[in-house]
């Protein structure tokens, strides 16, 4: 079974409530089995607009990427990160 990634790219508008984003979605990550493979840090731009913030998550399916993000404990951070942020966000299937 191949994994699934989600691939975010954000700019954070309002820093001190993307701290409550990312204390609320802690628990949904447990839950589906997230392993963080990138969560902010530098980046060499090299073609196209980039964000701020990138983050690449695994999880064990892409089911799990999917129902993760769809869960009820993601939402309710979910909600919170579009009050504080800017984002694109996908899953992509691993290989």
């Amino acid at each position: 079974m191949a994994k699934g990634y989600w691939i975010a790219h954000v700019d954070v508008r309002d820093p001190e409530r993307y701290k409550d984003y990312v204390a609320a979605a802690k628990p949904a990550f447990e839950k589906y089995g997230a392993n963080f493979l990138a969560r902010g840090g530098s980046i060499t731009e090299l073609e196209g607009k980039s964000r701020a913030r990138n983050v690449v998550i695994e999880f064990p399916s892409m089911q799990a990427a999917v129902d993760c993000y769809n869960s009820p404990e993601y939402q309710i951070a979910a909600r919170i990160r579009q009050q504080a942020a800017d984002a694109e966000m996908m899953v992509v299937e691993g290989i």
